[in-house]
């Protein structure tokens, strides 16, 4: 699950509750009439029926280019950070500290008079670094350099656990080098993206321009750069075929890396890490990094030096004067997905804060904002939901008893992880200092990066969370076969510790059976118990699973998100299966722990309506056509109106709360509905 309050969740809840309508109990629904469309038909438009009502009430702002129930969490959040770190930002704190770090870098980024006086100036020396390049062994050893920055180019190098022997950290190369991110946004044809790329050459002149380039040199750079970066497109792997593993793992001894980039200098690149002795590294997608080394290899000194500005420029815009960063928000955010105007700047100040020095951050919240009763509330929940999980595996008749065994076995063995790390990690060799914004960000771009190079060829640490504290999201990880819910999402609208079980187990509930089915989707399937990539199935089970795959793949192709434009299932896959096992594994769950205390009908909603309400509203959210269109191009998760209507109709519960019949338009056969888990 994707997408990342601070108030003490009981005072929060107190509030959620006085919007409420109805009592169960001591325990509120956790459903505010007021945002559904009562006008609407369940059976017809169930994301109308379910959210309407929140849709008409929060109109998008200029500021946004999406508002939803993660949006109002998130700037809660946000809005609860801005006042941990103002009060310490407005003190003096002894150098080195922890509060001098949040406090300073905090003070930096609000400081629009130093960023508009200091120009371009903090990048200059950078420009010169690259400008000063004689030959080719002097760029190969640069590009680690300023990967280590925070400014990468051609091809993308990591540390991550080896997915084929999970307990241990492996150097690992992705396809990289692309500014606009995707590659369809550089080859494909239609008459929208073909204005996107057109926006696009001539956002690269007025950067290059504003970076104090003359007109000659910013359009012969934007010519190298779409140059450069549509040959790299051309060899780059779709987001689809990034989805198979197995394809993705390529491990290459140092002779073949030599084999497959003969021209490439692999002494000189790595050393720049620090990783001259790495015998082996796994190489995600050959082609691509081929296609990197010919452009290393074939493209003249000059141009490489305009390419490597670009991607300066590119990554030090929103650090950098008003007018950069004002003009790198026109085109990635306004021309890409619509959104209007930029966040006040305390905002994108808190969220730099919160990125730099996010478990800093998250420790201080969870100190003050997160209460011990949240997790051990949570900690049951998702104990019930492991059972509801495995009842359901053993209860398969598709899969053998096999294969049943080993997936009971991982199911058991997940590690879960809730509200916040047990042990914090430890900034104090990172270095906040008072000369420039984008100095402290490469700085703590360096300090990031060091450490993930620092892990290669040791043990992975289990015990280290991929998400910070104050994130409003979760994860499943397949190489640790490991869930985790930090404290940020573990607030209204998703939980509720003043609601009833049919909200929760709505919300939060399927959120965690979403998590646990990641474990067994098309991609988290195909790793074991211990996280590594090996197959457990029989040929019979896999085989089977894949048709049932293909119906919601089919699914999902069928449905048109704007005119002539469809959404994407088998890119969108493991997240349908995900919502689709979360609300099974969830509804099973919930009627579990209310067999013996069944809840009332309260406001005339069942407790089995308040159920798919509560799902339904985690996902209410107004949209710009703009995003619309970005996300189905770039993004793993269907949009949020199909999360709902796309995911409901393949429940049989859902049919049975509403009376939803044959006549009603989301009515899908039953046995042309999806079933896997």
């Amino acid at each position: 699950m994707n997408a990342k309050n601070y108030l003490s969740a009981a005072a929060l809840c107190l509030a959620m509750a006085a919007c409420n309508t109805g009592q169960t109990g001591g325990l509120t629904t956790g459903i505010d009439l007021a945002n559904l469309d009562t006008t609407a038909l369940p059976g017809t438009d169930f994301y109308q029926y379910a959210c309407g009502g929140w849709m008409k009430a929060h109109p998008l702002t200029d500021e946004y280019s999406q508002y939803g129930s993660f949006t109002v969490l998130s700037e809660n959040n946000r809005k609860q950070m801005q006042g941990l770190i103002e009060e310490l930002a407005a003190q003096q704190h002894e150098p080195g500290s922890v509060a001098q770090k949040v406090g300073d870098l905090y003070r930096i980024a609000m400081d629009s008079v130093k960023l508009n006086q200091d120009g371009i100036d903090p990048i200059k020396p950078e420009i010169e670094e690259i400008n000063a390049l004689k030959d080719k062994k002097e760029l190969y050893a640069l590009l680690p350099s300023l990967a280590r920055r925070g400014v990468g180019s051609y091809l993308g190098l990591y540390v991550g656990a080896d997915e084929k022997n999970a307990a241990m950290n492996a150097v690992q190369i992705a396809q990289s080098g692309l500014s606009m991110g995707e590659r369809d946004y550089y080859l494909a044809q239609d008459s929208a993206t073909t204005k996107i790329r057109e926006a696009f050459r001539e956002h690269i002149v007025k950067m290059f321009r504003l970076a104090g380039y003359d007109d000659a040199t910013a359009t012969r750079a934007r010519d190298i750069v779409m140059g450069v970066e549509t040959r790299l497109a051309t060899a780059f792997r779709s987001r689809v075929e990034l989805r198979d593993p197995q394809a993705n793992y390529n491990k290459m001894t140092r002779d073949q890396l030599r084999e497959l980039c003969p021209t490439f200098d692999w002494d000189a690149f790595l050393a720049g890490y620090g990783l001259q002795d790495t015998p082996e590294i796994i190489v995600g997608q050959p082609a691509s990094l081929a296609a990197a080394a010919k452009e290393l290899d074939t493209l003249p000194l000059d141009d490489q030096k305009l390419y490597l500005q670009w991607k300066l420029i590119d990554a030090a815009a929103s650090c950098l004067s008003d007018a950069l960063n004002e003009q790198n928000f026109d085109f990635y955010s306004r021309t890409l997905s619509g959104q209007q105007e930029q966040q006040p700047r305390w905002k994108r100040a808190v969220s730099t804060v919160s990125g730099v020095l996010g478990e800093a951050v998250g420790q201080m919240y969870v100190e003050k904002y997160f209460p011990a009763a949240a997790k051990e509330r949570m900690t049951a929940l998702v104990k019930n939901l492991q059972t509801a999980l495995g009842e359901r595996i053993q209860a398969l008749e598709w899969m053998g008893d096999s294969t049943k065994t080993k997936a009971l076995e991982k199911l058991a063995t997940f590690r879960v992880k809730i509200g916040y790390p047990d042990k914090w990690k430890d900034y104090s060799a990172l270095e906040i200092k008072s000369d420039s914004y984008w100095a402290n960000i490469e700085r703590a771009s360096q300090w990031a990066y060091q450490d993930m190079l620092s892990r290669a060829g040791k043990p992975v640490d289990r015990d280290e969370w991929l998400m910070t504290p104050q994130t409003v999201n979760a994860y499943y990880n397949p190489t640790t076969n490991e869930i985790c819910f930090p404290a940020g999402i573990l607030q209204p609208p998703f939980f509720d510790m003043q609601a009833d079980d049919a909200f929760n187990y709505g919300a939060i509930g399927v959120v965690i059976g979403h998590e646990m089915t990641h474990g067994f989707d098309d991609q988290g399937r195909q790793y074991d118990k211990d996280g590594n990539l090996r197959d457990w199935w029989t040929a019979e089970d896999a085989e089977r699973f894949n048709q049932r795959a293909q119906v919601m793949v089919d699914f999902f192709d069928s449905i048109e998100v704007a005119p002539g434009v469809h959404a994407n299932g088998r890119q969108t896959l493991g997240e349908n299966i995900a919502d689709y096992g979360g609300l099974q594994v969830a509804y099973q769950a919930f009627k579990t722990a209310t067999k013996d205390q069944p809840l009332p009908t309260v406001d005339g909603l069942t407790p089995e309506q308040r159920f798919f309400l509560a799902y339904a509203g985690v996902w209410g959210q107004n949209s710009r056509p703009e995003y619309d269109l970005y996300l189905t191009k770039v993004d793993v998760h269907s949009l949020g109106r199909w999360r709902v209507n796309g995911a409901l109709p393949q429940i049989d519960a859902w049919y049975e709360a509403f009376g939803i019949t044959e006549s009603d338009p989301m009515f899908i056969p039953q046995a042309e509905r999806v079933s896997i888990w």
